[in-house]
């Protein structure tokens, strides 16, 4: 029997294996896990840093340029001017007998758009008095002072060159306006260096024909037109010599002057060599790194089985052309001017006159309003109702009001009797853009007068308009197709103003989704159109650059926004993500920018994608 019980343990085991094999039920244990399905659960702990995760955003920085290549931005100028002779003797006779003219010429190159180089030949002479009788460079007749000290006239020819550093204090304190930009038109530089100076014609025998010379210049430009190749230039300047320039040592009875100077202003010009970008850098850009110490862990854990809702949530944010709120500031205290906001609610430039009674009184005289001070409009958020809810507001909200406003005068007064100010557009010498536009797209020529205007409108940032979107954009077929309206106004509240475009139910859902479902990632993918019209060197590069750099600001704006909401403020920063899988710019070859299929591809799409049990 014992042998039999030995026998039965690994028959049993190989039974057992069998069943296994087979897939027959073995009722020796039961699972208490079986109703129960394996996830993964997603958790974000804070630890120590152990890794540092970057997120780059590259942004331009108005305050800093790339340099350009040495054969770049030279250029060749010439002065014509008036000087008066400061020596040991210059006060023993008349000013007039100190005044001599003076020519130069020369050539430069700036290496950033405040600092440069010049090199200047200057021909001339230096006239006065001396009191030496003999040699000396006198010459003429004796003359006596009130004291009966005699004196003759003074003169020598010379020659100058010198080399000066070139600050260009506008733009230093200012910061460079950029190429093809309206500002800087006047512009003032200080010019300091050291040259060498030789004497001509006269034979002496004290001295030396050839001596050091300190050169001291303020120097104001004025440009004529916004690309900045030829200017009208001013100049207050000094050249510095030793005291022995006129001959004076100083002797036992007297001690000369520190220093013998020409004292004088010169009118000239200056031409810039390249024929393109003569004058012009490209911004700089500043890569921001945003350090994040969290750690993402996986749990593997046990629950009941539940319906899980995998999705993507599909919205495009539409803009108007040149416009992606990077350089949005407001010139109001305490006040807040947003990207969103504006495309959401805002009005025509959001900006106004300062002074009421300038613009009614060059109204009555027909007088154009370019050059009229103006002050920013801030902002509101679009979930209220509005004060002024009588002209179009947000940009492609409905298909009736599109965002610019009349100029007319009758208008405009009308509006103010409402609103109690005069709207403004926004002024950039002979253009004028009736909306929003950032700083530095703001020199930008576009293709035709009328594009400066937005006079059409096809609702694509509202609820109403899913259905051109569809049909236009690439959207996949699974992903749900909301609009920036139903967005917005899940991200704030749907009342006031956005509730008239966003859809109650969508909006319901999409609260849905941020409150209770999980956020596995948020895409989103700025686009520019090809549109362009600068025809000068390079200008496939150019176009490109400009272009990709509007895809990806508009990308980031987006990206701000959706971070600064408390709906999103938990959602770890390395599921964002910037990307241009299709390229950041699309071919259009209409030569409008209002055109539904321009205004379709200036825009940012984002794509969340969610798990919703």
């Amino acid at each position: 029997m014992k042998h039999l019980t030995m026998m039965r343990k690994p028959i049993f085991s190989l039974v057992v294996c069998l069943m296994a094999l087979y897939g027959l039920p073995i009722n020796a244990q039961e699972d208490k896990y079986k109703d129960y399905n394996e996830v993964y659960r997603d958790t974000v702990d804070y630890v120590a840093p152990t890794q540092t995760t970057l997120q780059n955003d590259t942004i331009f920085d108005p305050l800093r340029v790339v340099t350009n290549k040495f054969g770049k931005n030279w250029f060749v100028f010439a002065t014509a001017g008036v000087h008066s002779f400061r020596g040991d003797y210059s006060s023993d006779g008349t000013f007039n007998g100190t005044l001599s003219p003076e020519w130069g010429v020369g050539i430069g190159k700036w290496f950033t758009p405040g600092v440069g180089l010049k090199v200047e030949f200057i021909r001339s002479n230096s006239r006065g008095y001396t009191e030496y009788l003999t040699g000396h460079y006198g010459y003429g007749e004796t003359m006596l002072k009130d004291d009966n000290t005699p004196y003759r006239r003074m003169k020598t020819s010379w020659w100058d060159i010198s080399a000066s550093a070139i600050l260009n204090l506008t733009r230093l304190f200012y910061g460079y306006e950029g190429y093809n930009s309206p500002k800087r038109m006047n512009q003032f530089m200080l010019n300091l260096g050291i040259g060498g100076v030789h004497h001509l014609g006269y034979g002496h025998s004290h001295g030396s024909d050839n001596e050091w010379s300190g050169h001291a210049e303020l120097q104001y430009s004025r440009f004529f037109n916004r690309k900045k190749r030829f200017s009208l230039d001013f100049k207050l300047r000094g050249i510095f010599y030793q005291t022995n320039f006129d001959l004076e040592y100083g002797q036992a009875d007297h001690a000369a002057y520190k220093w013998d100077c020409n004292l004088g202003v010169a009118l000239g010009f200056t031409f810039y060599l390249d024929r393109q970008r003569s004058n012009g850098w490209r911004h700089g850009t500043q890569t921001v790194y945003q350090r994040d110490y969290r750690e993402r862990k996986i749990l593997v854990v046990k629950e009941k089985d539940k319906t899980v809702a995998y999705n993507t949530l599909t919205f495009y944010v539409f803009y108007p052309n040149n416009y992606s709120g990077r350089n949005d500031a407001p010139n109001v205290q305490d006040a807040v001017v947003n990207t969103l906001d504006y495309l959401a609610g805002g009005i025509f430039t959001q900006k106004k006159y300062a002074n009421n009674g300038d613009v009614a009184n060059r109204m009555a005289r027909g007088v154009s309003l370019n050059g009229l001070a103006t002050a920013d409009i801030p902002t509101e958020t679009a979930d209220r109702d509005f004060e002024i809810d009588y002209v179009p507001r947000g940009y492609e909200m409905t298909t009736s009001a599109p965002l610019s406003l009349s100029l007319k005068s009758s208008d405009m007064t009308a509006f103010r009797e409402k609103a109690g100010f005069y709207y403004a557009p926004i002024y950039d010498g002979q253009h004028v853009w009736q909306y929003r536009i950032d700083n530095e797209t703001m020199g930008q020529s576009l293709l035709t007068d009328d594009n400066y205007t937005e006079t059409d409108s096809y609702g694509l940032n509202a609820h109403s308009g899913l259905g051109t979107v569809r049909q236009n954009m690439d959207v996949d077929n699974g992903d749900e197709l909301v609009s920036f309206a139903d967005v917005y106004a899940a991200m704030n509240s749907n009342n006031g103003y956005i509730s008239q475009f966003a859809d109650a139910k969508t909006v319901e859902h999409i609260r849905q989704i941020l409150e209770q479902g999980s956020i596995t990632m948020i895409q989103t993918e700025g686009l520019a159109t090809s549109q362009d019209n600068f025809t000068g060197a390079d200008a496939e590069r150019v176009g490109k650059d400009r272009n990709t750099a509007l895809s990806q600001n508009r990308a980031n704006s987006v990206i701000s926004w959706l971070k600064s909401k408390p709906r999103l403020n938990d959602v770890s920063s390395q599921i964002f993500m910037v990307s241009s899988l299709s390229g950041p710019i699309r071919t259009v070859t209409d030569t409008s920018t209002r055109g539904l299929s321009a205004k379709l591809n200036r825009c940012v799409k984002v794509r969340i994608l969610y798990m919703l049990k």
